[in-house]
């Protein structure tokens, strides 16, 4: 059975992991004044972080379920199946507008119940699977098993964006500037909540996020881990988060990746994740 895996473009996978696995993307739109980019394709993270700063503002959409039928229907002329992974359902509505587009075809639309990278984890997760010869309805079932295993959580230099876009209330946002806090945003059932918050330069923050997340842990999926970050990190300071990775654990994989725009501009600049597996069924 010839399956293919397919994402939204806010699974944020490194190129390098799309060209190995063939894996597929939609990408979502990055809407500024009246015009409109897809994400990935003539608009950068950059240029968007530069509107913001200078007062303006951008907004995303959805893919919409005539933008999923059509993108579908292409990668069904080459495929038998088709297995799609949204970001949660509970974020955005592109996992419900992915599900009414697969009604009637061998298309299997999933929600990630994450984001970034998060999502992305099950996308190379179905590939793998699908290359070992499973079908495409189990492989459906195991990304909805496993989903609930993905660990995906960010520290935020600035609520600023996260305010703007919504998802958080202008007072949190006042307090945390005010108190210079650094917190960190976790994906819990597929929303996200505020975790620990931190204190201090953001280099430095980060570097306790990432002990706090590894250290000590031995129910995490070594096989790959991701360190996702959006523009504004520090060269230095993700060597940094590398070595503490390994310091935690044997990973056999590291994935630097950076954030598109999808993400970033909820996010903002400064911001970094470790996104992994986390289950005893995949002990280190």
């Amino acid at each position: 059975m010839n399956i293919k895996v397919t994402m939204d473009s806010a699974c944020d996978l490194p190129r390098e992991l799309l060209e190995r696995y063939g894996i597929g993307v939609l990408p979502m739109t990055i809407v500024h004044g009246d015009k409109a980019y897809k994400d990935g394709a003539g608009f950068t993270p950059d240029e968007l972080f530069g509107i913001v700063e200078k007062g303006g503002a951008c907004t995303t959409t959805a893919i919409n379920t005539s933008e999923y039928e059509e993108y579908f229907a292409a990668c069904l002329r080459g495929c038998d199946a088709v297995i799609h992974i949204n970001l949660s359902g509970e974020i955005s509505s592109c996992h419900q507008n992915a599900v009414i587009a697969a009604e009637g075809k061998p298309v299997y639309a999933i929600d990630s119940r994450s984001l970034s990278s998060g999502s992305g984890i099950l996308a190379v997760e179905a590939a793998e699977a699908a290359e070992n010869g499973a079908g495409a309805e189990e492989i459906a079932r195991r990304l909805g098993e496993l989903s609930g295993s993905v660990e995906t959580s960010f520290v935020i230099d600035t609520l600023k964006y996260l305010h703007r876009g919504g998802r958080c209330s202008g007072l949190a946002a006042l307090g945390a500037n005010i108190l210079k806090l650094k917190p960190c945003i976790e994906m819990t059932d597929g929303k996200m909540n505020v975790g620990r918050k931190y204190r201090g330069n953001i280099d430095t923050v980060i570097l306790q996020y990432v002990k706090d997340k590894l250290a000590g842990r031995r129910d995490i999926d070594c096989r790959r881990i991701f360190m996702t970050h959006t523009l504004g990190v520090a060269e230095e300071t993700l060597a940094r988060v590398r070595e503490t990775i390994l310091e935690c654990g044997p990973f056999e994989a590291i994935y630097d990746t950076p954030a598109g725009c999808t993400i970033s501009n909820h996010s903002g600049p400064g911001t970094l994740g470790v996104l992994y597996i986390g289950t005893r069924r995949f002990a280190c």
